[in-house]
């Protein structure tokens, strides 16, 4: 029996289908039919132009966003597939404010809407801090599969962890 760890919120029945393609070894299949290609934002100067190019298409009057990069240290067993850190100083007599953004590294080889997923999410607390309604509500705006390619990014890391590699083959 494998170990759901990223599905663990789900109804048994789903988690049921997932364990039926685990055990039938069909589950890479399903993700590469669904996600045959992966991206080609691969630096952080790439990710950040990405982000922000997402960002000014839905969020123009929000803060800027002083660094987006990929983070090898971040632990997606730790719950966390990205960061989002809002840092405040007082500069001579200005307060200045830096929004940074950090993606998990092993979306660098992941497909480009599980990454676009990320980034997103990540966008979305620049107006929303909690994970409430007006959140999420946020993040479908941005991405209206986005609660589909959540639970899709859950099936891929769960591959991942199974297969000891973060890619589709």
């Amino acid at each position: 029996m494998h170990n759901l760890r990223y599905l663990a919120g789900y109804s048994q029945q789903l988690t049921a289908q997932v364990m039926e393609l685990i055990t039938e070894n069909r589950l890479e299949s399903f993700l590469l039919k669904r996600y045959p290609q992966t991206h080609d934002v691969r630096t952080d100067k790439a990710l950040y132009d990405f982000t922000v190019t997402i960002k000014n298409e839905f969020l123009r009057s929000s803060q800027p966003i002083s660094r987006v990069a990929y983070d090898g240290k971040i632990h997606v067993i730790n719950n966390a597939l990205g960061t989002h850190t809002f840092v405040s100083r007082v500069q001579g007599g200005k307060l200045k404010a830096k929004n940074e953004i950090r993606i998990a590294s092993v979306f660098r080889d992941a497909p480009l809407e599980f990454l676009k997923m990320i980034v997103v999410h990540e966008l979305a607390h620049l107006k929303e801090k909690e994970h409430n309604k007006a959140f999420y509500q946020l993040c479908e705006y941005m991405e209206p599969a986005y609660h589909q390619l959540e639970f899709d990014t859950r099936l891929f890391l769960t591959h991942s962890e199974m297969a000891g590699s973060p890619y589709l083959t």
